[in-house]
């Protein structure tokens, strides 16, 4: 029989007395705790090498020809001045970004990256890449889900080592463009915020391998799918259904925001299928580290106490 594995954001994103039949179940489920951050969760779930590249993997998701090269992100992006100095407040999907915006303002850029002995393409509006030249050092960079919201200086490469200098200085030139550049002032008239910068993050190669157990991996996250993808399971998105394939699922849950749509939407009718016996076994994997398991020989606990709230 198969098990079915949730991808859920951290417990404080999720907040709330839960409801009955979700505390009892979740009060009567096997605990753990692991490693906190989006990182370890998706290392609990794919076995994957020490450095690996997001920018590498996505690139051939979108591409195909990721292999032999070396790859960064260089994602449209939107910065915003505070009383402290700057913070990504947008990258991505989450600014609109379309093809008329990569149009418009990759011609502007592609000679500034060329001049450095980068080549900028963006095969999807809200995903760009640069390939860089084979034996070039890195600084390490920050992934935007971990930026957002933060102080950008405390998130752009640190220390006073020639990379680290060279890509700061290349951050700021391509700021400089894009806040001049008449595109933006389009944006602002159609009440979008401006693409003033780009995030750059993921570097890397095509990781060797990349194994999973799961059969069914369902996620609208560009990256999961690659995991997926490499990983030799079936993708589906909410506008591919996929093949169907039965096995061990992963459910990509992260982007919940609310306790009513996992609580009273999400878990019933898992925690139903369940009992029918349509499969074995249901975990629950949190972004901070905290995994709830469930099965249906779990009924009997009716000693234990029902969970109040997911953060208890």
């Amino acid at each position: 029989m198969a098990s079915i594995t949730l991808l859920l954001p951290e417990r404080s994103r999720l907040p709330g007395a839960l409801p009955a039949a979700a505390a009892r179940a979740l009060g009567r489920a096997d605990r753990e705790q692991g490693q906190a951050g989006s990182d370890a969760q998706l290392r609990r779930h794919f076995l994957l090498p020490e450095q690996w590249s997001a920018a590498a993997l996505t690139r051939q998701l979108d591409c195909g020809d990721a292999a032999g090269a070396l790859w960064l992100r260089a994602d449209p992006a939107h910065v915003a001045p505070d009383i402290n100095g700057a913070r990504l407040l947008g990258w991505g999907e989450g600014l609109g970004v379309d093809q008329a915006d990569t149009d418009a303002l990759l011609p502007t850029l592609r000679p500034l990256f060329g001049d450095a002995g980068l080549q900028l393409d963006a095969p999807h509006p809200a995903r760009w890449y640069l390939r860089l030249p084979h034996g070039i050092r890195l600084p390490e960079f920050t992934a935007p889900e971990e930026a957002a919201g933060e102080d950008l200086f405390a998130v752009l490469p640190q220390g006073s080592s020639d990379e680290a200098r060279r890509w700061r200085a290349l951050i700021t030139e391509v700021q400089v463009l894009l806040h001049h550049h008449p595109w933006n002032r389009e944006r602002a008239a159609q009440g979008r915020p401006a693409i003033n910068a780009l995030w750059f993050w993921g570097g890397g190669t095509v990781p060797e391998q990349v194994r999973g157990p799961y059969m069914n991996v369902r996620s609208r996250d560009p990256l999961l799918q690659a995991l997926a993808r490499a990983a030799g399971a079936s993708i589906a998105t909410p506008a591919d259904p996929g093949t169907g394939v039965v096995g061990d699922s992963l459910v990509d849950l992260r982007h919940l925001r609310t306790l009513e749509v996992f609580a009273l939407q999400a878990l019933p009718p898992l925690l139903r299928s369940m009992a029918r016996g349509e499969y074995d076994a249901l975990l629950l994997d949190f972004e901070d580290g905290t995994r709830f398991r469930l099965t249906r020989g779990q009924r009997w606990r009716w000693w234990r106490r029902p969970l109040a709230a997911l953060a208890e």
